[in-house]
């Protein structure tokens, strides 16, 4: 059972891990009235970032001692958020998920390196099956080498490799509140999605063909992300980032609920197989406890 001292922190990431397994569906209703992806990111980042407005006072404090961790965070957790959301509109949700799940992989190279947690006996063992799942998913006899399918498979595998970076880096960026941390990933996202916005263009008819209801999601959107960034910051800066990460699985079992009712979306057995193989990586994650003193 978890100790009094670490249910927060529990209830943040589990509180992250429903709202991200669900927050696919809302993105494809708006796609569905003519609210692109980016667009749709960009809105829900700034309104989050207004109903965050409270914690700018300590973010703007922090800011000028905020150095490199922190724009790493900034980053990461910018790319991961944007690219979750573009892969989950265009692509199969589990095989994105999954491969989005290959986050504990990058979790323990970036722990050891970035943190100096070291790999201990399970971290190879966690390796071999996050191999193996993506590789019995992905192996296509007339492709060649088990690589993702599609450019959707491609951005949710980069979408868990920022995410992994990001929680690593926020246990790094020490010096960096729960508060500040939380904005720097809001704002990130925002940051990261302005120039595709402008790239693909359209924008002011988009925004003029916009009814209540698109509006009113993306209010309710900005509301959720705003709570979760801080919920999910709080957790990882107390737990173990391969802890966190073990955590985070229970948004697998939302998503695949919700796909399957929502989307009608379903596995082949080799998809299956794989997933047995990552979710068994992830849950050996959460014995990587040795760390370097």
């Amino acid at each position: 059972m978890p100790s009094k001292k670490n249910v927060l922190p529990i209830a943040g990431i589990l509180s992250g891990a429903l709202v991200w397994g669900l927050i696919w569906y809302p993105f494809r209703v708006l796609q569905d009235a003519g609210v692109t992806g980016p667009l749709a990111t960009l809105i829900t980042y700034v309104m989050a970032m207004l109903f965050g407005a409270f914690m700018l006072p300590r973010v703007w404090r922090e800011l000028p001692q905020a150095g490199w961790w922190s724009a790493g965070l900034l980053l990461s957790a910018g790319w991961s958020n944007l690219a979750y959301v573009l892969a989950m509109l265009h692509g199969e949700v589990m095989r994105v998920l999954l491969l989005f799940y290959l986050a504990p992989l990058w979790t323990i190279i970036f722990s050891y390196w970035l943190l100096g947690e070291r790999l201990n006996r399970y971290g190879y063992l966690v390796m071999a099956l996050s191999f193996c799942g993506a590789a019995i998913m992905l192996w296509e006899p007339e492709r060649g080498l088990p690589l993702p399918q599609n450019i959707s498979e491609w951005i949710g595998l980069s979408a868990g490799m920022s995410f992994a970076l990001s929680n690593v880096l926020s246990r790094r960026a020490t010096h960096f509140s729960v508060e500040g941390k939380s904005y720097s990933v809001l704002f990130g996202t925002a940051l990261l999605t302005a120039p595709l916005l402008w790239w693909q263009g359209g924008v002011p008819v988009q925004l003029l063909a916009m009814s209540a209801q698109s509006w009113l999601i993306l209010g309710l959107l900005g509301i959720a992300l705003c709570a979760t960034s801080f919920a999910v910051q709080y957790g990882v800066t107390q737990l173990l980032s391969n802890r966190a990460m073990l955590l985070f699985l229970f948004e697998l079992v939302v998503a695949a609920a919700s796909s399957y009712f929502l989307a009608n979306e379903a596995m082949e057995l080799r998809d299956w197989i794989g997933a047995l193989l990552i979710i068994s990586a992830s849950l050996l994650s959460g014995k990587l406890h040795s760390e370097s003193k």
